[in-house]
């Protein structure tokens, strides 16, 4: 590695110099970046062969209403041919590819967006949420991805909105009469969008806010959701309930929307997205995760503007985030995740081809597999999140086990200059030169602090 922007944009930006990089990132490493912001970005053909979303729970509606036993059988096969084996396909797209900023951004807007198979039924569907409504708006306009996200089967399914219906709706008013209940509302998918998706935990809501715009999206739902009706053709996708849908206008952030039905919301959502709030939240969250656990104040505003004035344009966002002199200025100063470490050892180690054993069982073991976070909130981005001594012990444990099924071909100096070399400190390339064994190198340059950070 010939020097410290080539290091920087490999790790920072990247997912980690992968054995086989070209020379062509010392040459113009900003560059190098700035050439995989293209709006316009096909599904690779690593991720092409899997079903859609709406086809995966259709099926499972299907074999709910089908019986317990359907169901099982169903989901069962979902999780082994949906989820297991599109987490690998992804983390096999992030190993061997030659644009690794756009999966990293890929990686930062699933999170924000985060769904979480805690809720077993859509699981097996999740990476293809990630595929239909991440991936196709990363270089796009945030507006478009936030309600692709708030609309999708898999978003609806995971906070509650299917069962969330309006006091004075229809079915609302028949249910409340029946029941005595004297709630029907579920607000979490509203709740989440401000708090999380937009404006912040600080961005300046109230509940009235969050109950106003829970009513606005009643009736947004997924076919096959809820008891089999005559006529009734499950597909498994969106679908808009009339008789779920809380009429009448509806007032968040101190603005009315008297437009009723399913496009109220979407209005709601366009407005949101272009508040000063939701730039400043995004721009803060961006400057976290490629500047430094605490950001600069001007970071925060270059991105916060940029934002602002293009509309949430997410290309010329991501382009702002590449020109940060702060980014280039701190290396290391990222601690990897779990997730990040574990793609960032198979592309040092030109593990290409990295299947179930080098992926998806150490991230088990580390306590990441994608789409399990504990919560809407999505996996954590600092420090304080990665390297407490117990699981750094089991990064360690791990890399030594993998380190002895590989061949680098390599003298211990020239690993520590491969993967660390700008970085590299003193005690590094001792100890890796004093290592008793080829493989007993490699790990120590793998369980370096210097590749623990990007």
């Amino acid at each position: 590695m010939k020097s410290l922007d080539t290091y920087i944009a490999l790790n920072k930006f990247g997912l980690g110099p992968r054995k086989d990089e070209t020379s062509d990132i010392a040459n113009d490493p900003r560059g190098w970046i700035l050439k995989q912001i293209k709006p316009e970005v096909s599904l690779p053909s690593e991720l092409r062969r899997f079903r859609t979303a709406s086809d995966i729970q259709r099926d499972i509606h299907v074999a709910r209403r089908n019986g317990p036993d359907a169901l099982r059988k169903v989901t069962r096969t979902g999780y082994r041919e949906e989820f297991g084996a599109g987490i690998i396909s992804r983390a096999q797209l992030a190993i061997a590819t030659d644009a690794p900023f756009h999966e990293r951004i890929v990686d930062f807007w699933s999170n924000h967006f985060t769904v979480s198979n805690s809720k077993r039924i859509i699981g097996p569907a999740i990476p293809a949420y990630e595929r239909e409504v991440i991936r196709p708006h990363v270089f796009g306009r945030f507006a478009d991805m936030l309600k692709a996200v708030c609309r999708h089967p898999v978003m609806l399914a995971y906070l509650d909105n299917v069962v969330s219906i309006g006091e004075n709706s229809p079915l609302g008013q028949r249910r409340m009469k029946r029941t005595g209940a004297t709630k029907t509302l579920n607000e979490n998918l509203g709740r989440e969008i401000l708090e999380l998706h937009t404006l912040g935990v600080a961005g300046g809501y109230s509940q009235d806010d969050v109950l106003e715009l829970a009513r606005a999206i009643t009736g947004w739902t997924v076919s096959g959701v809820g008891p089999a009706r005559d006529g009734d053709r499950v597909h498994g996708g969106f679908q808009f309930r009339h008789v779920f849908h809380e009429p009448g206008a509806k007032t968040v952030l101190g603005k009315t929307y008297h437009i009723a039905g399913p496009d109220q919301g979407l209005h709601i959502l366009d407005d949101l997205a272009r508040h000063p709030s939701t730039a400043r939240f995004i721009a803060t969250k961006l400057a976290r995760h490629f500047v430094a656990d605490n950001p600069p104040e001007a970071a925060i505003e270059t991105l916060t503007n940029v934002f602002r004035d293009s509309d949430g344009d997410l290309a010329e966002v991501s382009k702002a985030i590449v020109n940060l002199d702060a980014c280039w200025q701190n290396p290391g100063s990222k601690v990897r995740s779990h997730y990040e470490f574990v793609i960032a050892v198979n592309r040092a180690t030109g593990n290409l081809n990295a299947g179930r054993p080098a992926v998806f069982l150490p991230l088990q073991e580390l306590g990441q597999v994608p789409f399990t976070a504990p919560s809407p909130a999505g996996w954590g981005d600092t420090a304080a999140d990665w390297v407490a001594p117990e699981a750094l012990m089991r990064r360690i444990e791990w890399t030594r086990r993998f380190a002895g099924t590989q061949s680098m071909g390599q003298s211990p100096a020239q690993m520590v200059d491969a993967l660390v070399g700008p970085v590299a400190s003193e005690a590094t390339r001792i100890w890796a030169n004093r290592a008793p064994s080829a493989d007993s190198a490699l790990a120590l340059v793998l369980t370096s602090p210097e590749f623990q950070r990007r």
